[in-house]
Formats: structure tokens, C-alpha cells, sequence
């Protein structure tokens, strides 16, 4: 799989030092319209192309597959290109600004007959899927909660009267799209789409939550999503059953230990060997383009389509909208 990247952020590092661990794949180009931000990678990893025009990356031979990391309302137009292109994608969560954009991806990626994947990392950790095959010994579920809280440095900024992209309702920014993106991916993919929702929110004065409370009902239990910019606070999940419980350290993002309490008894797992989360999601995409599983593709888009769905019911409850919805309700 050769791969071209368009970003330069924190995460395209995150991202080339997972990708040099991963056989069959490797990057052979990134994109910046400013030379100077692309430079510094090209150099570090060895990037044999550096392009300041999207469509030449696009339309190269040296490039089948396109990362996409950049602000989360570009990700809808980038990945459209790329698939039109005839590339395959991975984009960064959130997936889309909206379902309205999504759909669209999904549609034209399998009339492409193409892969398109969401790189959200926790559901393809090992912890991950080792908890999913403990959960059963909880018995009856009652409450699951997820806490995920990271002061930002952007959130200074945003106090200071500046409007980071992250902090941007027309970059499609928040905490909801950001950080409890991850914690409902946690709850979905264990449970799927909930019965009824509620997001209560603080907000800035640009109509942004920096913070908020998900609530879903499901049947028999209750599931809560704190996703929090503006603080820091202790990120850990807990799944509550009646006969024990389960405690994730470190949070619904990387997962780093399980801890299964029954009764009297506690057993720890962890199977992790790298800290680079990106790791594992990308060995799974690597293995579905390599035995040209769309099937599996195509079943993991449906799924992260019920995840922006919910996205969008949250964000409306808390009257969140962004510049990309007035957009979709056009098409």
C-alpha cells in the first residue's frame, strides 16, 4: 500500500512512526500548500515526493492510498477527490462533518469499488477486543461511564478571543467531534446505536462546546460520554454489571490496561507492545486491502455511519451547528 499524506500535524507524525512499523505499506508522498511544513517529514522519513498541489499527489501513480488528517470539515471534500481519483482512503475521526457527507463518501467509494476506512484507533486495540469477549461475565449491564478529558492549549486562545480551528464551528470543532468522539466509538461498538440521547454542553459564545455530557439510554442500562477541552480530569471507563465490573485505565482513547473485577477476583490484561495506538488500526486496514476484503471494509463503514448519525442527533440536541450542515441541506 503506497501512501500519501495530506497534513502536517501532530497526528502525521503519530502517523509515519506507526507506519514504519507496519510491512506491505509505506509512504511515498505527502501534500502541504506550504513547502516548508512538509519539508521537515520528507527528510525524517524518508518521503520520496513532496507536493504543494493536491491534484498532482491525486493523480500520481506513486500513490494508491490517501491519508487524511487535516481540520475536520476538510475531510469530506479531500476524501471525495481522492476517491474520484480512483485512491483509497483513510481519514481521521471524526469521519465527516456530518452523515449527509458521509453517505456520500460511502456511496461513491463503493461504486469505486474502492476502500475507504476511518481511522479511529480504540476498536481495533487487542484490550479492546479482549474486553469485548470478557464483558459477557458482567451480567446484566447497568451503567457504563466514560470520562476522556484533555485540557487543550488551543482552549488559551479561544479565551484570549482567537477562534482555533478546533474551537471553530466552520471547521466542524468542538469536544464532541474531537475528544468524546473516541468515547462513543468505545460505547457503539460494543452496543450499538442507543434508544434515546441527550448532549448537554458548555458552550462558547461562537456556539462551540468545549465540554459535555452524552447520555444514551439503552436497554436495560444507561451509558454516559464525557469529553471535556476545557479541563483536565481523570479519563478512565467504567462498565458496571451485576455481577462486577470492568475499569479501563487511561480512558476510552488508548486503553492501556483492562481490569475485570468478579466478586473477590481481578484479573488484569494487557496485550499492547507499542504506546503508537495509530499501530493497530493501521495493520487492520493494511490486511483488508492486501486480501481485498471489502466486505469487512464496507460492514466497518456502516458502522461508523450509525456513529455519525449519533454524532449528529447529539450535536442538535445541544444545538451545536456547523457551516457544513447549512452546505449538506443544499444537496
Amino acid at each position: 500500500m503506497k501512501i500519501g499524506i495530506i497534513s502536517t500535524g501532530s497526528i502525521t507524525e503519530a502517523f509515519l512512526a506507526a507506519l514504519s512499523q507496519v510491512e506491505q505499506a509505506t509512504c511515498t508522498a505527502i501534500y502541504s500548500r506550504k513547502e516548508t511544513n512538509a519539508r521537515l517529514f520528507t527528510q525524517q522519513y524518508n518521503i520520496a515526493h513532496l507536493y504543494t498541489n493536491l491534484e498532482d499527489m491525486l493523480s500520481s501513480d506513486d500513490v494508491d492510498c490517501v491519508y487524511i488528517a487535516s481540520p475536520n470539515s476538510l475531510h469530506f471534500e479531500y476524501a471525495k477527490r481522492a476517491l474520484q481519483h480512483g485512491k483509497h482512503v483513510i481519514c481521521e475521526k471524526p469521519f465527516t462533518s456530518n452523515a449527509h457527507e458521509l453517505q456520500q463518501l460511502i456511496q461513491l467509494a463503493k461504486g469505486q469499488h474502492l476502500f475507504l476506512f476511518e481511522a479511529i484507533t480504540n476498536i481495533h486495540l487487542p484490550n479492546y477486543r479482549w474486553l469485548k469477549e470478557q464483558i459477557h461475565r458482567l451480567g446484566q449491564l447497568r451503567i457504563v461511564q466514560c470520562n476522556y478529558s484533555q485540557y487543550s492549549r488551543q482552549y488559551d486562545r479561544l479565551l484570549a478571543g482567537e477562534t482555533p480551528n478546533v474551537f471553530n464551528p466552520h471547521f466542524s470543532g468542538g469536544a464532541l467531534m474531537d475528544i468524546n468522539v473516541y468515547n462513543l466509538h468505545f460505547i457503539m461498538n460494543l452496543f450499538g446505536r442507543p434508544q434515546q440521547l441527550s448532549y448537554t454542553a458548555n458552550k462558547h459564545d461562537n456556539g462551540i462546546d468545549t465540554s459535555g455530557v452524552l447520555v444514551m439510554q439503552y436497554d436495560g442500562f444507561i451509558a454516559t460520554a464525557v469529553g471535556s477541552k476545557d479541563t483536565t480530569g481523570m479519563n478512565f471507563v467504567l462498565i458496571q454489571g451485576e455481577k462486577g465490573f470492568i475499569h479501563v485505565e487511561n480512558g476510552a482513547n488508548g486503553c492501556r490496561s483492562i481490569h475485570l473485577h468478579i466478586g473477590d477476583t481481578t484479573e488484569q490484561y494487557n496485550a499492547h507492545t507499542t504506546d503508537n495506538t495509530l499501530y493497530y488500526e493501521l495493520v487492520d486496514f493494511v490486511n483488508m486491502y492486501r486480501d481485498g476484503d471489502y466486505d469487512e471494509c464496507y460492514q466497518l463503514l456502516h458502522y461508523s455511519y450509525e456513529v455519525m448519525q449519533t454524532l449528529d442527533r447529539a450535536r442538535y440536541d445541544a444545538g451545536i451547528v456547523f457551516t457544513a450542515d447549512a452546505m449538506s441541506s443544499q444537496h
